[in-house]
């Protein structure tokens, strides 16, 4: 499932190399962090959260066939700050 996440979101990034997903295992919960740079963010959510809601039921729909449950979070991706 967390490469079913990487290959969609590499599709629609212009920055594909600051992508990262991080897969948090729990027992009956899978939680899947999606970060991307700050310029993709929006790319990612698409209007309205179209796309963030179709990669989620894609997600829940695969998952629910192995009898877990999954959650996607989006995350912006932290830049060092400059002192």
């Amino acid at each position: 499932m967390r490469n079913l996440v990487e290959v969609i979101a590499r599709a629609l990034l212009d920055k594909p190399e600051d992508l990262s997903v991080q897969e948090v295992d729990g027992k009956k919960t899978t939680i899947f962090e999606l970060t991307v740079a700050a310029a993709d963010l929006g790319k990612v959510i698409g209007k309205q959260g179209k796309t963030a809601r179709t990669m989620r039921t894609m997600l829940s729909a695969s998952g629910t066939k192995i009898g877990k449950r999954t959650s996607l979070e989006i995350l912006q991706q932290q830049t060092a700050a400059s002192e």
